[in-house]
């Protein structure tokens, strides 16, 4: 487990949340679920697990290392599983902090480049912040 992680909700801890599965080797992604974190004041609605975790591995055989690595994903309280822009849009309306960008998100006809942008923003995120990775065991993802 990232140290960086310590801080976060765990799901083991909180049954009946949406679990957040990030790249916890990535500073851009730790940094994003802590502001995710942050706001979520009215919950906890949301529990985070980093997908280098083994447990994700045993939870949700159907999410590739190569997907996870990819984008970030939300199983919600039903099992559903929302990757990349589509987990950002689904926590829009999932945090009340975050409606306020839900209608922008929601436009009509702009699902495609919102899934667009999140896909170029994520295979250069070490590029952005950097890494966490000991002894660079990531750097097959560092494109």
């Amino acid at each position: 487990m990232s140290i960086s992680s310590q801080s976060l909700p765990d799901p083991d801890q909180t049954p009946g949340t949406d679990v957040v599965i990030y790249d916890g080797d990535c500073r851009f992604c730790t940094g994003g679920v802590k502001r995710l974190r942050q706001l979520d004041r009215f919950g906890p609605r949301l529990s985070f697990i980093s997908l280098h975790d083994p447990r994700v591995a045993e939870r949700y055989p159907d999410l590739g290392h190569d997907d996870l690595m990819n984008e970030m994903f939300v199983v919600d309280t039903d099992g559903n599983r929302h990757g990349g822009a589509d987990a950002v849009r689904y926590l829009s309306r999932r945090l009340p902090l975050l409606w306020i960008a839900a209608p922008i998100l929601y436009l009509p006809g702009t699902a495609n480049l919102w899934r667009w942008l999140y896909r170029q923003v994520a295979k250069r995120r070490y590029k952005i912040a950097g890494k966490n990775c000991e002894n660079d065991a990531c750097s097959i993802h560092f494109d």
